[in-house]
């Protein structure tokens, strides 16, 4: 298949600058981006409300921000949740379950976020990890279609799963808990300090040359292993880290549902402790380290995005830049006996999502002042409120329409049913109507929905999907490849419930059969916020069924 080039905009961008002197939200064109994704993040931020957390760089963020608390990945991995919000269609369109082929070949020559932005006049660029690396984004992050320059990676990538963790014997392990000694390290550094030196040159290279950008910033931790700098585990004393707060696998959960957390398992701290398969428990002392481990890797990420954002300040370009920051999917820390991602529940689906826009999120700043100064987590006490919250269920889906909208750019259109000869179209719709809806509005679009018909078409809903091989957990569970996918676990969910339907699958021809139900369920937010007791069984779900068939048909 011959794919298309697009010219590079550096050609006829250089020199080229925008006023942005008075913006207000009817006049946001011309400002540049800054999206930092972040790798298995899920929401435990003090901005989320997290108490153990110390994360004051990206809580100052959400201070300047919208910050949306119900927001959720179309699917818990990463390649096909990257793919799917970098062109705006769900895991079904872009037919990416696993991490082994791409788009534009399998699929359809789709469009992507940074493509769009970059046809349109801006310098598009990508650090870390954005786009999964390999067969998934065509060995090349998608460049040069992406792309105006050729992606960065850090040179230290490489070792993230080397032997580099040292033992209480002094030897060198390949572990899950993995805090380090820098200086030890290849090269004396890691792969997310490198990515923010780079972005930070770049941040400096546009001030120089007055280049509107795109820029593009992945962070790979808390992904495991969690690597990272020692001296932030004296944030959380071993103490002090509890147990998640239903570590068992609930009594009707379907087979089909529970993820076996594999990869944890091929790590050699794990491996010495021969936990059984497939529901064996870690020792509790062990879930302990790993939560522990998590939360100082958080506030290692903290600092990369504290330093990343004063640099936007350094250069003077904090008044005029939009930034969202966000993750690919969740992790589970214990929760329902599972670790990792791998599964449709809140813990692996839900992410934070925030989006701080000059003139519009807060005011804007007069030159000179800082909106980012650096804030250290081992000594800053005071935490910060989100500048404005947003309860309504929202999809990363819909990342592509929104920061369309925000930027002044026309926005994609809806997609046809079948959209795969489609270049440009999404499957999300831009939330940022939601950006000035107070609560008593939300609450009060809940109180008048007395009519069925009308709420079915207009409470927003999430949806989100998983791939299994078989009923019964398997050694694969966690990443079948597609040839091995024989159930799709299809997840709805609303402010009020999720609920999942596990149907029979054909990966020949990517179809779902929603007439062979192997396995369902149904949690109610305000009785069973953390999903812990299915009633799928017990209760009458044929509206249910009806209603994510009607949403996944549309």
């Amino acid at each position: 298949m011959t794919l298309p080039l697009y010219p590079t905009v550096c050609t006829y961008m250089r020199g080229r600058i925008c006023p942005f002197a008075g913006i207000t939200p009817l006049m946001l064109y011309g400002m540049n981006i800054l999206f930092i994704v972040v790798d298995d993040l899920r929401p435990v931020l003090g901005c989320y409300g997290d108490k153990l957390v110390k994360s004051p760089n990206i809580d100052q963020l959400a201070s300047r921000s919208i910050v949306f608390s119900n927001a959720y990945a179309q699917q818990a991995l990463c390649a096909p949740s990257r793919v799917s919000f970098l062109t705006g269609r769900r895991p079904d369109t872009t037919r990416l379950y696993d991490f082994y082929s791409y788009w534009r070949v399998h699929a359809g020559n789709y469009s992507t976020m940074p493509q769009y932005f970059k046809e349109n006049g801006y310098v598009t660029l990508s650090v870390g990890k954005v786009f999964h690396p390999g067969v998934s984004s065509n060995h090349s992050d998608d460049y040069p279609y992406s792309w105006s320059i050729p992606p960065f990676h850090p040179s230290t990538e490489k070792y993230e799963n080397h032997k580099t963790c040292r033992g209480k014997d002094g030897k060198l392990y390949a572990n899950l808990v993995c805090p380090v000694d820098v200086s030890e390290m290849p090269k004396g550094t890691l792969p997310d300090i490198q990515s923010t030196e780079e972005a930070i040159r770049l941040l400096n290279v546009m001030k120089t040359n007055k280049q509107k950008f795109f820029l593009a910033v992945g962070y790979h931790k808390p992904h495991i292993p969690l690597r990272y700098p020692q001296e932030f585990l004296k944030l959380y004393p071993l103490e002090n880290i509890p147990l998640a707060p239903d570590p068992w696998v609930p009594e009707k959960l379907p087979s089909v549902a529970y993820n076996p957390w594999t990869d944890i398992r091929q790590r050699d701290d794990v491996e010495a402790l021969n936990v059984s398969f497939p529901y064996g428990p870690l020792p509790e002392e062990f879930q302990r380290q790993i939560r522990q481990s998590y939360y100082a890797a958080v506030s290692y990420l903290d600092v990369q995005v504290g330093l990343l954002l004063n640099a936007l300040d350094n250069v003077g370009l904090s008044n005029n830049t939009m930034v969202v920051f966000t993750a690919d999917h969740g992790w589970s820390l214990g929760e329902h006996g599972e670790w990792a991602k791998y599964s449709n529940f809140d813990v692996a689906t839900r992410v934070p999502l925030m989006f701080y826009v000059p003139g519009m999120t807060t005011s804007s700043v007069s030159q000179g002042m800082r909106v980012f100064p650096y804030l250290d987590p081992f000594s800053h006490i005071v935490g910060s409120v989100p500048q404005g919250q947003s309860k309504k269920v929202v999809e990363l889906v819909s990342l592509f329409p929104t920061l369309a909208e925000l930027a002044g750019l026309q926005v994609p259109p809806t997609c046809p049913e079948t959209s795969f000869h489609v270049a440009l179209c999404t499957e999300g719709t831009s939330i940022v109507r939601y950006f000035n809806a107070s609560e008593e509005k939300v609450q009060e679009g809940k109180e008048g929905c007395g009519d069925t018909a009308r709420c079915f078409n207009e409470e927003p809903v999430a949806l989100s999907q998983y791939p299994r091989p078989a009923d019964t957990p398997q050694w694969n569970s966690d990443k079948p490849k597609l040839k091995d996918i024989r159930i799709m676990g299809y997840s709805m969910r609303t402010i009020d419930y999720r609920y999942t339907v596990w149907v029979q699958f054909n990966p020949d021809n990517f179809s779902a059969d929603f007439e062979h139900v192997h396995a369902g369920e149904l949690y109610m937010m305000e009785t069973d916020p953390n999903q812990d007791y299915n009633i799928y069984n017990t209760t009458s779900h044929g509206w249910f069924f009806k209603r994510i068939l009607g949403f996944l048909k549309h």
